[in-house]
């Protein structure tokens, strides 16, 4: 018998400060202090994500190892700036433009790692690998598995970023407004 769960996802938001009175300042002051990717590059936003499993490996009368519980505990925590000051006039209507659809954007990673999770459940739960019976073959062949899932999600974002900062994508058309207050 394998076990199966209903999880959720748990999404945090923490916020980083940023100094400015205008779109500029605000947007200057996010390529001062916004989180590092990679740890070169600073970026607007961030998603980021803990991910662990209880899984139990059980030896099968054939001899064959199965995994019979496999629950995963997904944390999902999207880093975004905030101004340390209150906003006005139209500065303040460009930045709730801006952060909307920043978080927007950074939602649609967090969509993905879902998936990503939902994806490797789905070639988890039953996982067997035949004349296993000290259950160690399994794991290096689930990780195997797990590998080519993950580079695929990494993949993922990277497509959808490189359209969301094109010229004229989202991102590209959101700093635009912001900078120009608009």
């Amino acid at each position: 018998m394998v076990a199966q769960a209903e999880w959720q996802a748990v999404e945090k938001v923490q916020t980083y400060a940023i100094a400015g009175k205008s779109g500029a300042e605000l947007y200057d002051s996010i390529g001062e202090r916004g989180p590092f990717l990679g740890g070169k590059t600073r970026a607007i936003a961030h998603t980021d994500f803990k991910l662990t499993w209880t899984r139990k490996y059980e030896p099968q009368p054939d001899g064959a190892c199965m995994i019979t519980v496999n629950i995963p505990k997904l944390i999902i925590t999207y880093t975004l700036p905030k101004p340390s000051a209150q906003l006005t006039g139209a500065t303040r209507r460009s930045w709730q433009h801006f952060i909307a659809g920043v978080e927007a954007h950074e939602r649609v990673h967090g969509g993905f790692i879902k998936d990503m999770v939902k994806e490797i459940e789905a070639i988890s739960v039953g996982f067997s690998v035949p004349n296993d019976p000290k259950c160690s073959t399994i794991r290096v062949e689930l990780t195997k598995r797990l590998g080519e899932i993950s580079k695929s999600e990494r993949q993922r974002n990277s497509d959808f970023d490189k359209v969301e900062f094109s010229d004229g994508g989202n991102l590209q058309q959101l700093v635009l407004k912001l900078v120009r207050e608009q």
